[in-house]
């Protein structure tokens, strides 16, 4: 079916296929209807995969794994169905009692339209606010924490817009539609403000920022900037092998993590050497601090309720990515079990990224400098309300970094009554009556390492190096002296840890078995990250229950295949107490031997500004990771000299064409005298 690697992501003809399994199995359980919520690729083991790549005869069974529910009861059913034999085979078919799979955006569209259908909801908005035409009317659809009754729930943020392409969230209402999607029928509605002592009126003021609708005159100072490459990128892709400046990257994509990487290795001495086997973001917790109910409601977990790759954009060229641009396009299911395609769902290209390394001699003054260039791959996923534009950036250094820049809108709210207009304590008044309360985004990454080690990471090991001043004494006669103090994460209760960065706190991955030929040490990467709020929730909450990953910055666990979920397979409605926390009260040894899995939680806490409104400008949040002792010396000195031709001087002011007052001489340096060296008066 046109499949070139085991870990290439189902094809629709892969995904019919498998559809049609399910369907013959469910026909003879007799169970109708269906709703397919997933239909992935099962990706091969560790074990399997390693042994392909040792030896690509070695071919791993192509499979496909199914949830789906099957009505009128609507249970939860697990399925695989065998992709490589001589016709798609059922291998396993499990019901899983108590669970409720994700959200698709079917689901959310589906809740809105039974919403919009119900009758109390249609007489509440004309009765309330004289609201008639129901396509001027906004239905946000979340996952529902606490869940006040039972059933497969979204509760619904109620907006008015005053057009079509107006923002709704200037706009708020008042009263909140719970609709059970097995029932399709709304169940519950709650009034935040039913006892105040005035009805809630809507705000009417307009906020807007579509550029059909914006009221303000646009800037007329800013010229073009373009990104040209004359000769084209200086990556390579083979399928989904990307080779880029020494950098071997195999990519996929999926329902619910969207972009993983595979088998990331840096060429060097004439061979790839490993880096990460797998790398994904697997889970984001984002509860909001309001106590008011039913604002204690929300707490998506973005990953496990809504699915990152169901989320994800279809990118415009010239707008999400700049330059010349690769798309990798992502196939996924519908609810009928049919493929469903987002075209430019990924995107690769080049950027520049300021200078990577410079010195200059100042006895001569001669300079080198590089310029350091990046290899960018990236998606954007729209999760309701929220855009996550998320970004694997790979330098010539051998540098690893991990970007997730957080835009889109604010979810906004009635102010509560008995909040200080003036002076909400939950959140930020954004217009007039409209609240935007306090909340954290927590994510995670699962990054299996593979550092120098064919056999993927069995035998890493991850240490902890904190920085530590020496006390006054004969070891430290001037009181200057301080020290890495390094420490080995042997076991999953001793590899629980949180960031210091009064002790520039970092851990490293290494592997005892591959030792630097300078220093004598294992070779290792380490892992960067910036300090920040772990969970605020109380440890009595149901949230720090459910969103226990978010606890500590770094968690270790040997390596699992059924381990995939920080919190839980199922995260909708879930009661909390799965996932990392439950893992490691096994207290596993996680040291050279035990192939350790890191799990890094990040993330930000968003006290809101005015400024975030009426759409967010981005914050960014991730991590990155840097070779530590992996190579015996600058891996990037190796760049040849090459200044930009195309660079041109500005003396003081542009022309009114935006040309600047500046030519460029043949060695392409702008208005000045270049030495024998090709430096300008000691700078480039």
């Amino acid at each position: 079916m046109g499949v070139g690697h085991p870990l290439d992501p189902l094809t629709p003809e892969e995904i019919k296929a498998a559809a049609a399994a399910i369907k013959a199995t469910a026909a003879q359980k007799d169970l109708s209807p269906l709703r397919f919520n997933v239909i992935t690729l099962a990706e091969p083991t560790k074990a399997e995969l390693i042994a392909y790549e040792a030896n690509p005869d070695n071919v791993p069974a192509r499979a496909a794994d199914v949830i789906l529910q099957a009505y009128p009861k609507a249970p939860l059913i697990e399925a695989t169905v065998l992709l490589s034999g001589a016709k798609p085979t059922v291998t396993a078919w499990e019901e899983v009692q108590d669970r409720e799979p994700l959200l698709t955006p079917e689901d959310c569209i589906l809740a809105e339209d039974i919403a919009k259908a119900d009758p109390e909801v249609v007489a509440l908005l004309k009765e309330k606010y004289g609201l008639t035409d129901l396509a001027l009317v906004a239905c946000d659809p979340w996952s529902v924490h606490m869940p006040p009754i039972e059933g497969r729930l979204i509760q619904l943020w109620m907006y008015e817009r005053t057009h079509l392409d107006d923002n709704h969230y200037s706009h708020p209402i008042d009263f909140v539609p719970l609709v059970d999607l097995n029932l399709n029928k709304v169940v519950h509605i709650d009034f935040p403000w039913k006892d105040a002592a005035e009805p809630w009126k809507v705000p009417k003021a307009n906020s807007n920022y579509h550029r059909n609708l914006m009221d303000k005159g646009w800037r007329t100072s800013l010229k073009p900037l373009n990104i040209d490459q004359p000769e084209g990128p200086s990556f390579t892709v083979e399928g989904n092998l990307i080779k880029w400046e020494k950098w071997h990257i195999r990519t996929s994509f999926n329902y619910r993590e969207g972009l993983v990487l595979h088998n990331v290795g840096y060429e060097d001495g004439g061979k790839v050497r490993p880096i990460l086997h797998r790398g994904s973001l697997v889970e984001m917790a984002v509860p909001y601090g309001d106590p008011h109910a039913p604002f204690q409601r929300k707490c998506a977990f973005d990953v496990g309720d809504y699915g990152l790759g169901f989320c994800a954009n279809s990118l415009a060229l010239g707008c999400d990515c700049l330059g010349h641009i690769k798309y990798f396009d992502a196939v996924l299911n519908d609810s009928k079990g049919e493929p469903w395609e987002i075209k430019k769902a990924v995107c690769l290209h080049e950027e520049d990224a300021g200078i990577l390394w410079k010195h200059m001699e100042y006895r001569n003054s001669h300079a080198e400098v590089r310029r350091s260039r990046r290899l960018v791959l990236s998606f954007v996923a729209t999760v309701v309300n929220y855009e996550y534009c998320f970004y694997w950036h790979f330098y010539q250094d051998g540098t690893i970094e991990y970007q997730i820049k957080l835009t889109g809108e604010l979810s906004t709210n009635p102010l509560s009554p008995d909040e200080d207009p003036a002076n909400p304590k939950y959140g930020t008044l954004v217009a007039e009556g409209v609240n935007a309360q306090a909340h954290q985004h927590l994510f995670c990454a699962r990054l299996d390492f593979s550092v120098d080690d064919p056999a993927g990471g069995k035998g890493l090991t991850v240490s902890e190096v904190n920085v530590e001043a020496l006390p006054d004494g004969p070891e430290n006669p001037y009181g200057n002296g301080f020290v890495a103090v390094e420490t080995d994460l042997t076991s999953e209760a001793k590899a629980q840890r949180v960031c210091d960065p009064f002790k520039a706190r970092l851990w490293k991955v290494k592997n005892p078995n591959s030792l630097n030929p300078i220093t004598g040490k294992p070779v290792a990467y380490k892992i960067m990250t910036n300090a920040a709020p772990v969970m605020l929730a109380t440890p009595s909450s149901l949230l720090q229950k459910r969103g226990g990953f978010a606890l500590k910055n770094i968690w270790v666990t040997p390596h699992s295949e059924q381990e995939r979920w920080p919190a839980g397979d199922y995260t909708i409605q879930s009661k909390g107490g799965e996932g990392l926390p439950l893992w490691t009260k096994q207290n596993r040894r996680v040291d050279s031997g035990n192939d350790p899995v890191v799990w890094h939680s990040f993330g930000v806490t968003h006290i809101v500004r005015t400024e975030d409104f009426p759409v967010m400008p981005v914050e960014h949040v991730g991590f990155t990771l840097k070779p530590f002792g992996f190579f015996d010396s600058n891996p990037g000195v190796d760049i040849p000299y090459a200044p930009n031709a195309a660079s041109k001087l500005v003396n003081g002011c542009c022309n009114g064409n935006g040309v600047a007052n500046g030519h460029a001489n043949g060695n392409g340096v702008a208005n000045g005298h270049a030495n024998g060296n090709g430096t300008t008066n000691g700078y480039h």
